[in-house]
């Protein structure tokens, strides 16, 4: 009995080597006819291989675009956060420095939480998710679906 099943193994071993050895062949051939019967720009065969190259690129570069847009929002997040305890430290020093607060930086401060509500607001419409207690961690989890993959 194991006589038999060396001699099927060796059987299918050998269908396999010479399918293996049939389909290189047909490949070449196809090769080289594409080659003299398209141009260069247009090969199938290239196409294909070109087509798989730039897939491959694709999602590298949402990877990258994942990163890109965590680092984003980290930044804006770690921007406001710095940026309103400045200002409120600022702002609590001014009386004791017999500085009488001024609203001059009203004006800025307004713009800039303005473009940060914008940021965050396109950000939910993008994910869907419209509630208005959403973290900034959770935002980020979302980024990558939110803009990457909706385009």
């Amino acid at each position: 009995m194991g006589n038999q099943y060396h001699q099927a193994t060796d059987g299918l071993l050998s269908l396999f080597t010479k399918a293996n050895h049939d389909l290189s062949m047909v490949h070449h051939r196809l090769e080289k006819e594409f080659q003299q019967v398209y141009p260069d720009n247009a090969n199938p065969m290239k196409l294909v291989s070109r087509i798989k190259k730039v897939q491959e690129d694709i999602s590298i570069l949402k990877g990258q675009c994942h990163e890109l847009l965590a680092a984003k929002q980290d930044l804006i997040d770690k921007a406001q956060r710095v940026l309103v305890e400045n200002r409120n430290l600022v702002q609590r020093m001014q009386p004791s420095l017999g500085i009488s607060p001024s609203g001059e930086d009203d004006a800025a401060f307004t713009n800039f939480k303005q473009v940060i509500e914008e940021w965050t607001a396109q950000v939910r419409s993008k994910t869907g998710n419209e509630t208005h207690d959403a973290d900034s961690g959770y935002i980020n989890k979302l980024l990558f679906s939110a803009i990457v993959q909706s385009n």
